[in-house]
């Protein structure tokens, strides 16, 4: 741990102030070693930051071990108990929950540094599973040593250690740890990477995590170059919130590609998760055509617009469509179309797809005119307009029926009305269901 503790001499002054994230474990309990020893020297102010997810069993014991470790010791403690978890993908909400914590208690002592016990080889596992599963060039990059924040700095003073290198100074130093049981499972992405991949690099090269590291720098060395880039060009693509097409093209295909995301970084900020490969490949394709105008429905009610040589993205408009993400519901004062598990139900009022025969993402919208449907059961295409006719639909709720088309405006669904050839059987393939609902009043009004 020289190293490590060389490090934290270096970049620490009288009275800094610390918040360290500490679960308990052998790399935050070494972390929060580490720090108490400087403590003594620079006269720091240290506060641990605790979560408890909830999800196993010892996750009380642990909250306890933590705090009175830090009470004997006269550490300021700070805990959060999540009781529950909204989303599905449950990893994403307890990493934003954790973020939103570490911040609230940032701001609350006025801190200098978030402190992560994070390691080389936590850098090398992140590392791998984003050149697997795709990234940005800086999401390749893993994460940083330092990482400067607005108003405060995180630092992972353990990243030139192995978790290995981290159980010998605690055996050494007799620093007392729990252990988590589910880092034992292969059910986690992480976990199999961990006990599978990297046991193979280190009997290729014992210090690989060095590599990964040294990689991961220059990532971030090429990235914050291209940041600057970017940006500069952006500024000189870009007036009042809309892109110059003009001067957009004027730049090589690759800075073309960064200038787009960096705009829509610009719009979306902290919703930029929201957008996928898929939408910057939209706007390109918009941006490059020989139409003058045009548009592309987009996450979190947006709609990006091409009108001749501008391109700008708006709020969406009540009057215009709407796009639904997969893992989304959409509802007004009318209805409701959203995602369900599993439902016997086979009325017009629920949809089976497989994701495999349609093109994403999907998109309710208003009718057009000329729309078709291809309707199941049936050979051959029928207007949208005669449909509802047939239905006796009033002239004036025409326009009031929702369509789901996918992203070849091919018409899947009219919801509660007809359904086309992609929905499946109870005993077919399909791994998508949506169900359309009627608000209250609207179910009221029908029935009058």
């Amino acid at each position: 741990m020289k190293k490590e503790i060389g490090f934290l001499k270096k970049i620490l002054k009288e009275n800094d102030i610390i918040v360290f994230a500490c679960s308990g474990g052998p790399d935050s309990m070494c972390l929060l070693n580490l720090l108490v020893k400087e403590q003594v020297n620079k006269k720091l102010k240290l506060i641990c930051a605790h979560v408890n997810h909830n999800m196993r069993k010892e996750s009380k014991e642990e909250w306890k071990f933590v705090k009175r470790y830090c009470e004997e010791r006269s550490i300021i403690f700070e805990g959060l108990e999540i009781t529950e978890y909204n989303q599905e993908n449950f990893h994403e909400e307890a990493h934003q929950k954790r973020r939103k914590f570490f911040e609230s208690i940032i701001a609350k002592y006025h801190a200098d540094y978030l402190m992560t016990a994070h390691h080389g080889d936590d850098l090398t596992e992140t590392i791998l599973m984003r050149l697997t599963r795709g990234s940005t060039l800086n999401g390749y990059a893993g994460f940083a040593k330092i990482q400067k924040e607005n108003g405060y700095t995180i630092v992972r003073p353990l990243i030139t250690a192995t978790k290995n290198q981290i159980k010998d100074y605690n055996d050494l130093h007799k620093i007392p740890y729990v252990l988590d049981s589910s880092n034992n499972k292969d059910t986690y992405t992480r976990n199999r990477y961990r006990h599978r991949i990297l046991p193979f690099l280190k009997e290729e090269n014992k210090n690989v995590h060095q590599k990964f590291l040294k990689f991961s720098e220059e990532i971030c060395r090429i990235s914050e170059f291209l940041v600057k880039y970017i940006d500069n060009a952006l500024t000189d693509c870009m007036e009042n919130d809309t892109l110059l097409i003009v001067e957009l093209k004027k730049q090589e295909p690759l800075i073309q590609q960064e200038i787009i995301k960096r705009y829509l970084y610009h719009i979306y900020k902290e919703d930029i998760r929201e957008l996928k490969e898929i939408h910057q490949k939209m706007i390109l394709e918009l941006i490059h055509s020989k139409k003058s105008n045009g548009e592309i429905h987009l996450p979190k009610r947006r709609i990006a617009r091409k009108n001749y040589n501008n391109f700008f993205i708006e709020k969406y408009n009540n009057k215009e469509s709407l796009l639904l993400e997969l893992n989304e519901a959409i509802k007004n004062d009318q209805y409701q179309i959203h995602k369900v598990k599993e439902t016997t139900e086979k009325s017009n009022f629920v949809l089976r797809l497989n994701s495999e025969e349609i093109a994403f993402p999907l998109t309710i919208r208003k009718r057009k005119i000329g729309d078709k449907i291809e309707s199941k059961n049936l050979n051959g295409h029928q207007k949208i307009k005669d449909i509802l006719i047939d239905k006796k639909i009033p002239l004036a709720k025409r326009d009031e029926i929702p369509l789901l088309v996918d992203h070849n405006d091919q018409v899947l669904w009219i919801p509660g009305i007809k359904k086309s050839k992609f929905d499946k059987e109870l005993n077919e393939k399909y791994d998508i269901i949506y169900k359309y609902e009627l608000s209250e009043e609207k179910k009221y009004a029908t029935k009058k």
